[in-house]
């Protein structure tokens, strides 16, 4: 047997079923119309930027990362609840104009920018955070052409990383932003040209649980950001301190505890040097705050054995949850948390394996899990889906398309 990840806060049982804001799973896919379907849960939204806001200084404001959900009501949703919005392509520019989003709210970041990109976030005021000394001149061109003046940052490559992340940003050769000690000189550039200055972004990594990595790299970026505002020869109006605070996804991982990072947090910006005294700070999340308020159902449409073991085949599979699967980066495949949303109040009884509909071996949901007895018809659940899931995944694959999607 296999252990499963820990099922997130906030998920209970209505007439056995599994319920996500209040309405059972066979009632979400009903309303879908069929399965596999994402279900995010509004309230667990609002109530993760409400507890992140409790335990944040009130200095540091919160910016959504698009990349983690861009569906359009989500999107909707966070312009209510967050300060701003990080994007990562011309599409989700697209994407967060359609929502409604003002643009002066957002940052652009990625390396390999197109010019059409470039051009796109310069006439719609878009805070550009340069990636290379070569992207800055691009867009000081493409801006001088349109008459515009361009709104520019500059990502940080730091001297240092986030310990125990999922995804190192940076730290050492990367292909994220500016090497430290070549900031200063590009800032001092960017400013000479007539730019509307912004300031810095220093993002180290990401899903990280550690409290005290979190309280490291978030120490060492502002006294990062301190020594590159003497270097650059003055204050930086904006800093963008990244993010890196992760979920719980496998079995014995533990929760961040946002309370001893927003502590910890709190008093580094109560006693800052007087160069960043007046300088805006924000982190930069989209896992942290939707990553666990989401839910893909899909339907069982076969059970087998095979060599003494039983089978759940379903309709879904790593199509729309390749990080599920283990096929996004794990080296060694471990269970997602996942229940039989059907029988969600019943006691495991056997051990099975869930896996998806294609034609690939790849294509694994849970790996001889202890679950409650479930038949033909019945829903299965995974959790965490509410990040990386429906967007970062293969959809195409096997001409199966994508899965529907419901904001609850």
């Amino acid at each position: 047997m296999k252990p499963l990840g820990p099922i997130p806060l906030g998920y209970n049982a209505l007439d056995g079923e599994l319920a996500i804001s209040g309405k059972t799973a066979s009632d979400l896919a009903e309303r879908a119309g069929s399965t596999p379907l994402f279900v995010y849960s509004r309230d667990l939204i609002c109530d993760r930027v409400a507890s992140l806001r409790a335990a944040l200084p009130d200095r540091v404001a919160i910016h959504y990362a698009v990349k983690a959900n861009p569906f359009g009501p989500i999107l909707e949703q966070m312009n209510e609840l967050v300060d701003g919005f990080d994007i990562a392509s011309g599409g989700e520019l697209d994407l967060i104009s359609a929502a409604g989003v003002d643009l002066a709210k957002v940052s652009f970041a990625g390396p390999g920018k197109r010019d059409i990109e470039l051009a796109a976030a310069i006439s719609a005021g878009v805070t550009l955070n340069l990636e290379s000394e070569s992207e800055a001149r691009r867009a000081l061109s493409i801006a001088e052409r349109q008459g515009k003046r361009p709104r520019l940052a500059i990502r940080v490559n730091p001297d240092f990383e986030l310990r125990g992340s999922g995804m190192k940003m940076g730290g050492g050769a990367k292909p994220f932003g500016v090497d430290a000690e070549w900031v200063p000189d590009l800032a001092r550039e960017v400013i000479a040209a007539g730019a509307e200055w912004r300031g810095l972004h220093i993002f180290a990594g990401s899903q990280a649980l550690s409290a005290d990595a979190i309280i490291e790299a978030q120490a060492n970026t502002l006294a990062l950001a301190a020594r590159l505002s003497e270097a650059i020869g003055g204050p930086i109006p904006h800093c963008n301190m990244g993010g890196g605070f992760g979920i719980p996804y496998f079995a014995g991982d533990e929760p961040l505890d946002i309370v001893a990072v927003g502590a910890a947090l709190s008093e580094r910006i109560a006693d800052l040097p007087d160069i960043l005294s007046d300088t805006q700070f924000c982190i930069e999340l989209g896992r942290f705050l939707v990553g666990e308020a989401g839910v893909y159902l899909t339907r069982i449409v076969d059970r087998k054995q095979s060599h003494g073991e039983t089978y759940l085949i379903t309709d879904g599979g790593l199509h729309h949850q390749l990080a599920a699967s283990g096929n996004f980066g794990t080296v060694v495949r471990r269970n997602y948390p996942v229940a039989i949303a059907s029988h969600f109040s019943a006691e495991p009884v056997e051990e099975v394996n869930v896996v998806g509909c294609l034609c690939t071996p790849l294509d694994r949901l849970a790996d001889k899990a202890l679950l409650p007895r479930a038949e033909v018809g019945d829903l299965v659940a995974v959790f965490c889906a509410g990040a990386y899931g429906a967007s970062a995944s293969p959809s195409a694959f096997l001409g199966q398309g994508p899965a529907k999607e419901i904001l609850a």
